[in-house]
C-alpha cells in the first residue's frame, strides 16, 4: 500500500469556464451562446450583424421597415460580410392595424399631425402624407422575398409564425426562431412549429412583443420567465431581457436558458446604427429610468424618457396604432437624430441601459462578455 500523502488540490483557477454553444448554438451552428438582438428603425446595421456573427454568436438585422427589394438586398450584403449565420427578423402584423392603415385618409391623418405640428415646426419638417403612410411595406410580401433569399435564421416578435413560413423554411433550413413574453405565447409558438423560443422579459428594451394578451398583462421580468419558459417547452430557450454583462448571461444559463440574447449592450457598440443622443445615453445616470410607452410608433416600446415622452404623455392612449404613429413620427425622430437633438428621439433602452457602456467594437464587447461569464459559470 502507498504511503505517499495525496497531493493537495490547487485552489487557483485554471481559467474561465468556456461558454458552450449549448443546444441553440448547435441549432443555428454558432460556436456562442450568445444573440445579438435585432434592432428595428435603423438601428440595426450590417456591421453590426457580421461583427458579432465573425465572433462566434449570432448577429441579427431587424428588416420590418424594409420593402422586399430591400430585404432581398440586405440578405445579399450580410452574405458578402459574413460567411456565418445571421439572422434576419420581421414583425408579425397584429389585430387592426391592417384596417388603420387602410382608413388612414387625409382628415383623419390632419387630425393626428394636429397633435404634432411643434414638433414639426421646431425640427422644420413636414407631416407625411396619407400617400406615404399607406406606402408602409406589407408583411405577406417581406415574407415571400425572405423566404426567397434564404437567410440562415429567420426570427419574428409580436406574433405566430404563418403555416406557410414554417413549412417553406424547413423545405429550405431556414431556423425558424419566434419570441415569447409569456409561457403560454411560448408554448403557443413551439406548437405552431417555432424551432426555437425567445423568452423576452418586460426588462427588454425597445417594442414588446406581447401577442395573446395585452401588453400590462404580459409585463414577467426575465428572470421570472425564463424558467418558465424552459419548463414548459422542448425547443431550445434564448433568454432576453436585461442582460448586459457576464452576470446576467450567467444567471440566465443557470436559470434555464440555452443561450441570451443582448439588445442595449450591442446598441452601445460603434457598429450600430444608434445616433449620437441615443449613444451618449446609454451608459448614464438617466439611464437607470426606462418606461414604455406608445408615443414613437403606436406599439408599446421601453425606452429612456425625454422631453417628448414626458410631455405627449396625456396622449399615450390617443395617438393611432403602429404603423400610422410610427410614419407620423418617422421625420421627428430622422431630424432629431440628424440634428443631436435627444429630446426628441426615441431612445429604446432595457432595465440595464445604465450597465451598457461604449466600446471600440462588438467583437471587443462580445469577447468581454464571453470571459466575464466563464469566469461566472461553474466549472
Amino acid at each position: 500500500m502507498s504511503t505517499t500523502a495525496p497531493t493537495p488540490l490547487d485552489p487557483t483557477p485554471l481559467g474561465p469556464t468556456p461558454l458552450l454553444p449549448g443546444r441553440f448554438g448547435k441549432l443555428v451552428g454558432i460556436a456562442l451562446p450568445v444573440v445579438q438582438g435585432p434592432f428595428g428603425g435603423g438601428l440595426s446595421s450590417v456591421a453590426l450583424a457580421a461583427a458579432v456573427s465573425e465572433g462566434g454568436g449570432l448577429g441579427s438585422y431587424g428588416a420590418h421597415i424594409h420593402t422586399p427589394d430591400e430585404i432581398t438586398a440586405l440578405v445579399a450584403r450580410l452574405r458578402a460580410a459574413t460567411d456565418r449565420p445571421f439572422a434576419v427578423n420581421l414583425w408579425v402584423p397584429q389585430e387592426g392595424e391592417a384596417e388603420a392603415l387602410a382608413s388612414a385618409d387625409p382628415d383623419r391623418l390632419a387630425a393626428h399631425a394636429e397633435r404634432l405640428r411643434p414638433y414639426y415646426e421646431e425640427l422644420d419638417v413636414r407631416p407625411p402624407s396619407a400617400g406615404d403612410v399607406r406606402a408602409w411595406p406589407d408583411f405577406d410580401e417581406q415574407l415571400d422575398a425572405l423566404l426567397a433569399a434564404a437567410p440562415p435564421v429567420i426570427s419574428l416578435v409580436m406574433g405566430l409564425p404563418p403555416r406557410r413560413l414554417v413549412t417553406e423554411a424547413r423545405r429550405r433550413g431556414i431556423v425558424v426562431v419566434g419570441t415569447a413574453t409569456t409561457v403560454d405565447e411560448a408554448v403557443a409558438l413551439e406548437r405552431a412549429g417555432a424551432d426555437a423560443v425567445v423568452a423576452s422579459g418586460s426588462d427588454a428594451g425597445g417594442h414588446r412583443g406581447a401577442f395573446l394578451r395585452p401588453v400590462r398583462e404580459s409585463l414577467v421580468g426575465t428572470f421570472s420567465l425564463v424558467p418558465q419558459v424552459a419548463d414548459a417547452v422542448t425547443v431550445p430557450v434564448v433568454a432576453a431581457g436585461g442582460i448586459a454583462d457576464g452576470r446576467g448571461i450567467a444567471a440566465a444559463l443557470t436559470l434555464g436558458a440555452d443561450a441570451v440574447q443582448i439588445g442595449t449592450g450591442f446598441l452601445a457598440a460603434r457598429e450600430s446604427g444608434a445616433s449620437e443622443p441615443h449613444r451618449r445615453a446609454l451608459g448614464t445616470p438617466e439611464a437607470r429610468t426606462t418606461v414604455l410607452t406608445r408615443l414613437f410608433s403606436g406599439r408599446t416600446a421601453r425606452g429612456i424618457p425625454n422631453a417628448f415622452v414626458r410631455d405627449m404623455a396625456a396622449h399615450e392612449e390617443h395617438v393611432p396604432p403602429y404603423p400610422v404613429q410610427n410614419a407620423l413620427m418617422q421625420p421627428i425622430r430622422r431630424a432629431a437624430a440628424e440634428q443631436d437633438r435627444p429630446a426628441y428621439v426615441n431612445l429604446w433602452a432595457g432595465q440595464a441601459a445604465a450597465l451598457a457602456q461604449e466600446t471600440p467594437s462588438a467583437a471587443a464587447y462580445l469577447a468581454d462578455l464571453v470571459t466575464d461569464a466563464g469566469k461566472r459559470l461553474p466549472a
